[in-house]
């Protein structure tokens, strides 16, 4: 267990290149993509290690497992578009359910790879950062397979609300409210980045998609189709803007787009509402977003040619 000195030191934003992995429901949505893109593309600072694909359940699924398995196949294209198919080693499968309980990991050649790397790391040495992008199943089982890995990582979560939102019914969060209550609880180190209130600001639109990201790649291309086939399914109308909240994971660990602040970790209950203690272990809070900043940041990496990467 780390002690408060320890944990809040893992608690400031690295400053160096680190390495990274990253925990996606990369079918559910069109910002995963973005978020995979941005971190490839972002070598100075970042090291990606492996890609984890996560579970969901909605329209775009018949299931847990299903979700899994189309965001496998979504990481996979992903990476052939960013011509990185030399990844696809270290690309695992996730849970194919989420936690029965808060005491119950679901094991996965993802949850097992997360807990290899962290404890091949020493204890007091630099950490392994997780970006996680989709429901915390994966990670919550991890850290009950091996809670040692918890002095080991620092986790970086789009999940849950802002504190004062009035509800946590956000699609991270309420899938699977145990792993959420586990990964709070567990003591290890979190930046929480709140869906409604906070990342909600980093809204994009199909006319700057356009002009920014249209004909510069292959990927551009396809990130440009996906949104726009997105935004019509969903019935938006001709000036619909898209949330790219996954984005903003790959942003906290990159620096200097967002503020942020130290709080007690939240408790996230099975009504769709945070408790809260002020005895609790302290996590990074983000509460703003640099969204011109940040935005500019990501269409000029997404845009370079991959002989411009080379």
């Amino acid at each position: 267990m780390l002690t408060q000195e320890q944990l809040l030191r893992r608690l400031e934003p690295p400053r160096g290149p680190v390495d990274v992995v990253l925990d996606t429901d990369t079918f559910n949505e069109i910002d995963d993509q973005y978020a995979l893109a941005y971190l490839v593309r972002s070598p100075e600072k970042l090291r990606l290690q492996a890609v984890y694909a996560a579970p969901f359940w909605n329209e775009k699924s018949s299931g847990p497992r299903d979700g899994m398995e189309k965001s496998y196949e979504e990481i996979l294209r992903v990476l052939a578009l960013l011509g990185e198919e030399k990844r696809t080693q270290d690309v695992f499968r996730g849970s194919t359910e989420y936690l029965p309980d808060e005491k119950t990991p679901v094991d996965s050649p993802a949850a097992r790879d997360l807990v290899r790397r962290a404890m091949a790391r020493p204890a007091d040495g630099e950490p392994l950062y997780v970006a996680a992008i989709g429901a915390i199943t994966n990670v919550a089982s991890a850290l009950l397979l091996e809670p040692a890995i918890a002095d080991r990582i620092v986790l970086v979560w789009l999940g849950g609300h802002a504190h004062d939102w009035p509800d946590t019914r956000e699609f991270n969060m309420y899938q699977d409210v145990a792993a959420a209550r586990v990964i709070f609880g567990c003591g290890v180190p979190v930046v929480q980045l709140p869906c409604m209130g906070v990342v909600s600001t980093f809204a994009t639109t199909g006319p700057e998609l356009e002009y920014w990201l249209r004909g510069k790649n292959a990927l551009c291309d396809y990130l440009v189709d996906v949104t726009q086939a997105e935004a019509k399914r969903c019935g938006m109308g001709p000036c619909w803007s898209r949330v790219l909240w996954d984005v903003t994971t790959v942003a906290w660990l990159l620096g200097g787009f967002m503020k942020d602040r130290l709080t007690p970790a939240p408790i996230p209950q099975y009504d769709d509402h945070y408790s809260f203690d002020p005895t609790r272990p302290f996590i990074r809070y983000v509460y703003h977003i640099n969204r011109d900043r940040l935005m500019e940041d990501l269409f000029q990496k997404l845009a370079r040619t991959q002989r411009e990467e080379e």
